[in-house]
């Protein structure tokens, strides 16, 4: 089994990671943790943890998307706000919860010190299930793309 990292042409550039990894042969995508990054690279809305919910959760999107996968296929999430109010943590879990409507993944919310950006507050990620036909869809591309990208 090969591991295809997938690099959004949609999405910052300048992280140095992958946004997300999809296992040929397999079925499941690991995003990385999707932050509050701008197309600049900036971090957005510092001190506005639901802004940045917001932000991270629509880059989250773009990951699956260009993963082959969607928001409907994510198996499990884990949240990261760097705060110990617990408050604010049901503040930014309520904006998730409320952008996966009916689809209510579990869930694991964490307060921590510090996320790697300056002024960063969120940062969520996602496992998922690619759906048959963006696999069959991908291993095509795979089979006829020199780097497998």
């Amino acid at each position: 089994m090969a591991v295809n990292l997938v690099r959004s042409a949609r999405l910052y550039a300048g992280t140095g990671y992958a946004y997300a990894a999809r296992a040929s042969g397999g079925d499941l995508i690991f995003t990385a943790g999707a932050c509050p990054l701008d197309e600049q690279g900036k971090v957005a809305a510092p001190g506005d943890p639901i802004a940045q919910t917001r932000l991270a959760l629509a880059n989250l999107r773009i990951a699956l998307e260009d993963s082959g996968a969607a928001i409907e296929d994510v198996l499990k999430t884990t949240v990261y706000v760097a705060s110990s109010d617990r408050g604010e943590l049901a503040a930014v879990f309520d904006e998730v919860a409320g952008f996966f409507g009916d689809h209510d993944v579990p869930s694991t919310l964490l307060g921590v010190a510090m996320l790697g950006y300056t002024d960063q507050l969120v940062e969520i990620e996602a496992i998922a299930v690619q759906p048959r036909p963006a696999r069959e869809a991908a291993a095509s591309h795979d089979r006829t793309s020199p780097a497998g990208e």
